[in-house]
């Protein structure tokens, strides 16, 4: 099915999202859409998808012009959607979320689960998923549970699928797999809007390529484009995509991890016996496929995790034992994996959002009234020194592009004394112009003395920013190496082989 957008525009009061956007998908192709966060991708999409309204414009279907009231009319019209925060029923199972909202009964008005497995196994067979249908999503990994909103989609005979942002949960290996899926349903015939901001995948799989910043097509370029032209297109000037570090200058203070184990409440070891030192003046990135307890020792450094044995020393104190408001007062800065849940307040304003860590203090609260005009002072200069796209301080955190949510959670975290910098997932979800400017603020901490730790399921932001690497395997530290160790070694080491410790 060819897809034809003509002159989308979409307003949200004196902001435009969509500004006279040209879109055409040919039958059976792959094509990306690429930009910034903010840029108005998804808007866009949403728009096709029956979601929004489009104040102008026309949407086509094998040259037919169509009318959307909800995504019910899109669905019926051949389109589906992949979100990138999955819309499935975790109590569920794979079947019962496949067939919500197009029940099938039989006599009597029961469900017809029966039928709803067996499209299950169908879809699922045809395209190799191997997906249970009688699985409770909850149970299943985050790369099965894209498998089943692209399973609920081709259920529904969508013949346009939409991925919206699809990789920014997914690890490495699921990446791939993904990529493998979508070129399997291109042969196929399904037509494919890609939405993304990484590069890589973009050069991988399309093929073609529109670029969108600020609610208007700023060009399109072929997948042999390289990522230097890409990034330029994307944020309208030169992206330093390289990292640029002097060789780390150490100090003595840092913290002091030792015999660290980690256990749930049924006593299973999430982390196994973890001991290493990061100085004051580097990074530290920790590596591995994501689950192999690097969370958990996340956790355990804030004081989030509960069942904790051996020593966590932070220039000489001990934190383990302290609550995690005693832990951020002793300086810990942290920029949590999941932003939505552990690093913003989304119905809170900007301003409020960035008092979380003092919301104690004096600097924004007096006599338990917040100090409104130092608090809006405050985060005025927060937003330009971190260039946060917004309407203002007293935006809804919630109501940002990702990128600039994850401004906000830094802007938080950094703009404290700090005694130690924990980053974990820095640029999920994060566009190539706000990478450049969050690993260079990393950098920036780096140098002032701070240590940092960085969590990373990306080898390329690992080898970006480490001074030296540890990977986990399986909650035990595999080894601790160079920054600069090739990537075939690490991704052994990530496989549970050991390394030489550095």
């Amino acid at each position: 099915m060819k897809l034809e957008l003509r002159g989308i525009t979409k307003r949200f009061g004196a902001l435009t999202a969509n500004d006279h956007i040209d879109l055409t998908v040919e039958e059976g192709e792959i094509h990306c859409l690429l930009g910034e966060n903010g840029a108005g991708k998804s808007t866009l999409m949403n728009v096709l998808y029956g979601l929004y309204q489009a104040d102008e414009g026309d949407i086509l279907l094998d040259d037919v012009v169509q009318h959307f009231d909800g995504p019910g009319d899109a669905m019926a019209a051949g389109i589906g959607m992949v979100h990138q925060h999955f819309m499935l029923i975790p109590v569920f199972t794979v079947a019962e979320n496949v067939m919500l909202g197009h029940e099938q009964t039989r006599f009597g008005g029961r469900l017809d689960l029966a039928a709803a497995r067996a499209k299950v196994r169908e879809i699922s067979d045809r395209f190799g998923f191997a997906v249970d249908p009688d699985a409770l999503v909850e149970d299943l990994p985050v790369g099965v549970q894209q498998r089943v909103e692209i399973i609920k989609a081709l259920s529904r005979e969508a013949k346009v699928l939409v991925f919206d942002e699809p990789t920014a949960v997914l690890t490495p290996q699921e990446t791939d797999e993904l990529m493998a899926t979508m070129r399997q349903l291109k042969s196929q015939g399904t037509s494919i809007v890609f939405i993304t901001h990484k590069l890589r995948e973009v050069r991988e799989v399309a093929d073609r390529i529109t670029v969108i910043r600020l609610g208007k097509v700023v060009g399109e370029a072929s997948p042999t484009a390289s990522n230097e032209e890409l990034a330029s297109l994307m944020v309208g000037r030169a992206v330093e995509l390289t990292v640029h570090k002097d060789a780390p200058t150490l100090r003595e203070n840092g913290l002091s991890v030792q015999g660290l184990t980690v256990t749930d409440r049924s006593g299973i070891v999430l982390v196994d016996d973890a001991s290493f030192e990061v100085h004051g003046g580097e990074v530290l990135a920790i590596a591995g496929v994501q689950g192999n307890g690097q969370t958990e020792l996340t956790e355990a450094i804030l004081g989030l995790q509960d069942h904790v044995r051996g020593s966590i020393r932070l220039d000489g104190e001990e934190l383990v034992g302290r609550s995690v408001r005693q832990i951020l007062d002793a300086g810990v800065g942290f920029v949590p994996e999941d932003r939505s849940v552990d690093g913003l307040v989304k119905e809170f304003s900007i301003s409020e959002n960035l008092m979380l860590d003092r919301s104690f203090g004096g600097e924004f609260v007096s006599a338990g009234t917040v100090r409104r005009g130092a608090l809006d002072e405050f985060a005025r200069a927060k937003i330009a020194e971190f260039d946060i796209r917004t309407q203002g301080p007293a935006q809804a955190a919630g109501r940002l592009s990702g990128g600039n949510q994850q401004k906000v959670v830094l802007a938080r975290e950094l703009s404290r004394d700090l005694a130690l910098f924990v980053a974990a997932q820095p640029t999920r979800g994060v566009d190539v112009g706000s990478i450049e400017f969050i690993h260079k603020r990393i950098i920036d901490t780096r140098d002032a003395g701070v240590p940092v730790i960085v969590i990373s399921t990306e080898l390329d932001e690992v080898a970006a920013l480490a001074d030296r690497i540890l990977v986990m395997y399986r909650g035990r530290v595999v080894g601790i190496v160079p920054g600069n160790t090739p990537r075939d070694q690490l991704g052994l080491m990530m496989a549970g082989m050991n390394g030489e410790s550095a």
